[in-house]
């Protein structure tokens, strides 16, 4: 595709676009929340008279009680997403994170760090509870994918940010500039028009109208609107409920929501940019830990903009695989260095292979693991039990967060860094086989095609091998 090509489609869909990236700026603001702990740990724990004096048990509790906020947040996405609406939930969802940099600004005791900490997480299960359904709803079928993608550009974003900012500025100045990201969300997203799904779903027909006008830049939208109407209809002759999910029909999104809640996370991301200065201080380089936390950072900051201009020419399907495989070969340098350090071998000279390694892994795992669960998630199941989808996710997803993170630390100072390391290397490869066995291709369909595509997707699989 040309770049005129791309110049055209870009304004043709420049609102829904614009839309996209509002809504995805609440991203960056929870990721900045997550990002923090890389830069603000090794404060607290090395540098002479912190403003709060920690140990590394605590350390590791203050990094992965988030994680469990996070399950709290998408328990109340869950429930205020089809009742009150995407956009005003989505704003309140900025309050939390303000309160808790103020706390951590002012913070003479780890209790504040607790307390903030579990903030930002409700905060953050929120936030990823509701911008897949909003961009999902709101977007046409061709531009679905690349807009979904934007969710980790706006994460990859607020992670090079603190990684940049973090180790130059004080502890509590980190705390005051990371204030841009609500600051930014706020300013943005509240002029931006709710869902039409939403509206259409609460009878507001005049509004939704309004609201796809907006969205489509045209007026003649009485065709969409009434298949959506139709579609909603459809949906919500039987109420959502979390149970429903597991009814026979949606056994295959299942197993796709857990190979995408699982998998993706037992891949350890979330630990090793949680920990990346704390890693980095462990390898050989010219480099300081900081200096490969930028690096880090920048390389993902770049790669992750990929898939937004392929996820709708390329395909999920591909791009997860390629994902996969790359990260699969990123952990297993790191684990072989880490496990050779641990012997004793002198492995000083090859500490660039291991940091190429986990350069490699977050470039491979930015190219589709980070970015493609969000565009199936906000494709796969039904309006009326979407947001109940999500919400599973969202816990499963945090439970094994909390998990990861946790117990890395513990790990990490009981037995060496090459324990976790080999876990994230056979769990990638194990989630690289499940993609390629359950997970089809979703690529240019509507959202009802895509759900009759993963109900009868096993069927169809099998009879073709037969």
């Amino acid at each position: 595709m040309t770049t005129s090509t791309w110049t055209v489609r870009l304004l043709r869909y420049r609102n829904e676009y614009l839309a996209s990236l509002s809504a995805t700026l609440c991203i960056f603001m929870v990721v900045c929340t997550n990002a923090w702990s890389s830069p603000a740990l090794p404060k607290l724990l090395t540098e002479p008279n912190p403003p709060v004096s920690i140990t590394a048990n605590a350390g590791s509790w203050i990094v992965s009680i988030q994680a469990i906020g996070g399950i709290f947040g998408m328990i109340v996405a869950g429930l205020t997403v089809d009742r009150l609406g995407r956009k005003w939930p989505f704003i309140a969802s900025a309050v939390p994170v303000i309160a808790g940099w103020i706390m951590i600004a002012l913070a003479r005791t780890s209790v504040f760090l607790y307390i903030a900490r579990f903030l930002f997480g409700v905060s953050y299960g929120i936030a990823y509870g509701i911008v897949p359904i909003y961009i999902g709803e709101i977007t046409s079928d061709g531009v679905r994918g690349a807009a979904a993608s934007l969710i980790t550009v706006m994460a990859k974003l607020g992670i090079l940010f603190e990684y940049s900012v973090g180790p130059y500025v004080s502890f509590e100045a980190l705390a005051w500039l990371s204030m841009l990201g609500p600051a930014l969300f706020l300013c943005t997203f509240v002029w931006m028009p709710e869902s039409p799904h939403y509206l259409l779903g609460k009878g507001c027909t005049d509004q939704a109208r309004e609201s796809l006008r907006w969205f489509r830049r045209n007026s003649a939208v009485e065709e969409e609107l009434s298949c959506t109407r139709k579609s909603i209809e459809r949906t919500v002759s039987e109420r959502g409920s979390m149970r429903e999910l597991f009814q026979p029909a949606y056994r295959n999104n299942l197993i796709i929501v857990l190979i995408l809640a699982v998998g993706v996370q037992m891949s350890g991301m979330q630990a090793i940019l949680s920990y990346a200065q704390t890693i980095f201080s462990q390898i050989s380089s010219d480099l300081t830990d900081a200096e490969m936390s930028i690096v880090l950072g920048a390389v993902q900051m770049v790669t992750v903009l990929l898939p937004v201009f392929l996820v709708d020419r390329v395909g999920r399907r591909p791009l997860l695989l390629w994902s996969g495989a790359g990260s699969f070969l990123g952990l297993l340098l790191g684990a072989v260095y880490f496990t050779l350090d641990a012997a004793d071998v002198d492995v000083a000279r090859f500490g660039w292979v291991s940091f190429v390694g986990l350069l490699l892994f977050v470039v491979s795992y930015a190219f589709g693991l980070a970015t493609i669960p969000f565009a199936i998630l906000s494709e796969i199941f039904p309006k009326n039990i979407r947001a109940y989808a999500n919400a599973l996710f969202g816990i499963l997803s945090g439970a094994v967060i909390f998990g990861v993170v946790k117990l890395f630390q513990v790990a990490l100072d009981n037995v060496g860094a090459y324990l976790p390391f080999w876990v994230f290397t056979v769990s990638t490869g194990l989630t690289f086989l499940f993609v390629f066995l359950y997970i089809p291709e979703t690529k240019g369909r509507s959202l009802d095609e895509v759900q009759e595509i993963i109900a009868g997707w096993r069927k169809e699989r099998n009879s073709k091998v037969v």
